[in-house]
């Protein structure tokens, strides 16, 4: 059942500060129209049990049948931010109006990702976890940049390199890290300085990591929350030590920067021991089809499964539990609202891109109007300009109705 309406969605279009325009870029085959699904989810469109399976976001015929994104779909959600995610905000701005676009990845397509671009401030870039960052990906992620698009990043098909590639802990742990320097060269070298520093790291919460397949990813944010209150530390601090160089050392109760504690022993790095270790244990708890063990780890969790559920096949069980332990839809939205701008922030340093007056009329009334993002200026200022095409004219229709 939807759990919003479309009263609370209009209401929500008078606020510019709570609303998030954003797309999901990446190179083809990623998983971005998967991934798309548990936002919809969680919107209440459709079921979550369907998420990663159904490609709502594909609407044509043709892109069903050939499996891939042709172009560029939005649609518009309301999220309501729970305390536990994000504490600091007031109660009367935890309801977000969240208008997403799903853009292809398929090199051909390219025009239908700059459209997509222009008409939203923020971009969700999926990486595959065992291609890497693509040609394509390098090629969204420059046009997303060339538009002052601020981006963050979810490392997508988890899944694979535990299950396909047997990689363990450590291993998948490098190979997050090489992604992250990879997107994070690229976004050095396009990067405008208007738009300050913009890498990613997950210990700043700008990176997740899942399966959009099988609908569950988490951030170092969420298992910081966990943390924090066992190991008595603050959250922001308990998020530092989860990545890089940061070792528990368990036998002697502290954090050292190397993997050899006092007495010579190997120590493992926290981001495998407190992070990777609980999602291993759950794929080999279920993959292996170890009941009782299974139970022991749905008590401490505190999830509960329907008879239905438990006797699910593996993989089916698999999904249903990590989807209900890490759920996609709440660490993604959770970033994109805390990371990503609003309108009213996003327009300061887009404005110049967006107006296709000439530069001495930027200091005008609809200059200014679309700078500070005012709903009382001077409407359609671009329309009156000379030689505004076709396409100017229809994303500037696009770009008005996000900001209506």
């Amino acid at each position: 059942m939807v759990n919003f309406t479309v009263d609370q969605l209009r209401e929500l279009m008078d606020d510019p500060q709570q609303i998030r325009n954003m797309s999901v870029i990446a190179h083809v085959d990623h998983g971005k129209s998967t991934l798309s699904d548990s936002l919809v989810a969680a919107a209440g469109i459709m079921k979550m049990e369907e998420a990663g399976d159904k490609r709502l976001m594909d609407t044509r015929a043709d892109e069903i049948a050939r499996g891939i994104t042709i172009k560029s779909t939005a649609i518009s959600l309301h999220y309501d931010v729970p305390k536990e995610m994000i504490a600091d905000l007031a109660d009367d701005k935890r309801n977000f109006l969240i208008n997403l676009i799903d853009s292809p990845g398929h090199v051909d397509f390219s025009s239908e990702v700059t459209a997509a671009l222009r008409v939203t401030d923020g971009a969700v870039v999926v990486v595959d976890c065992v291609e890497g960052v693509c040609v394509q990906t390098e090629t969204v992620l420059r046009q997303a940049l060339t538009e002052r698009i601020r981006p963050v990043l979810f490392i997508n098909k988890v899944d694979r390199a535990i299950l396909e590639l047997q990689l363990d802990p450590e291993e998948a742990y490098q190979g997050f890290v090489k992604t992250i320097q990879n997107v994070n060269v690229v976004i050095a070298t396009y990067n405008d300085p208007v738009m300050g520093d913009l890498q990613i790291s997950p210990d700043k919460g700008t990176v997740s990591i899942g399966s959009g397949y099988q609908a569950w990813a988490f951030s170092l944010t969420r298992f910081a929350h966990m943390y924090a209150a066992k190991f008595g530390v603050d959250e922001m601090k308990m998020r530092e030590r989860l990545w890089g160089d940061n070792f528990f050392d368990a036998k002697n109760k502290k954090w050292i920067k190397q993997d050899t504690n006092s007495d010579g022993e190997r120590v493992r790095r926290a981001f495998c021991q407190f992070c990777l270790d609980p999602i291993y244990q759950i794929f080999d708890a279920c993959m292996n089809e170890k009941k009782d063990k299974i139970e022991k780890m749905l008590k401490s969790l505190n999830i509960n499964l329907t008879a239905d559920e438990r006797d699910q096949v593996p993989k089916k069980l698999l999904k249903t539990i990590m989807m209900k332990f890490l759920p996609a839809a709440e660490t993604l939205l959770q970033m994109i609202v805390a990371h990503l701008p609003s309108p009213k922030k996003a327009q300061t340093y887009r404005a110049e891109m967006l107006y296709s007056g000439p530069p001495e009329s930027h200091e005008d009334k609809y200059f200014m109007g679309i700078k500070n993002c005012d709903q009382n200026a001077p409407p359609h200022a671009v329309h009156q300009q000379d030689g505004a095409d076709r396409r100017s004219r229809a994303l500037l229709r696009l770009w008005s109705y996000f900001r209506r």
